[in-house]
């Protein structure tokens, strides 16, 4: 006779119980992963201070930021105040899914910051911590550069 039958509903409750408190514990487990404060971007202060201050071509590495993932680090070009090249100098590698979703990301963060001309940048969606680093790093860059 199957032991979940009706003849033995003491059964039933036990095992229903130890699921139902095996899904608590493997719910409360779970961490919401959280984005720091400071990979928030702010878009770096634009008028005639900084475009006097930039003139002729500069190139500026932006600090390495820590991820949970691996470093972010990037490398910009200036040519007359305007933001020209975008570089990422190290990201995560270790892995091949890091060389996957960095081989997607990488490019797509490029053409925003050089569209948009500052590191108010959409975050890649599969790539939410190279995306913060990324950001972080380039507005440092632009600050330094700029300020």
């Amino acid at each position: 006779m199957h032991a979940l039958k009706k003849n033995r509903p003491l059964r039933r409750i036990v095992l229903a119980s130890a699921a139902t408190v095996s899904g608590m514990v493997l719910l409360l487990s779970l961490k919401p992963h959280s984005t720091p404060a400071a990979a928030l971007a702010v878009p770096a202060p634009s008028g005639s201070s900084s475009a006097a201050a930039a003139t002729g071509t500069r190139t500026v590495t932006g600090d390495t930021v820590q991820t949970r993932w691996g470093p972010v680090q990037v490398r910009i070009t200036l040519k007359n105040g305007r933001l020209t090249e975008v570089t990422a100098v190290t990201y995560p590698t270790e892995n091949p899914r890091d060389q996957e979703i960095n081989s997607f990301a990488l490019p797509r963060l490029r053409s925003e910051a050089l569209q948009a001309q500052s590191a108010n940048i959409d975050t890649v969606s599969g790539a939410t911590y190279t995306s913060d680093g990324y950001r972080q790093s380039l507005q440092s860059a632009l600050d330094s550069a700029r300020g």
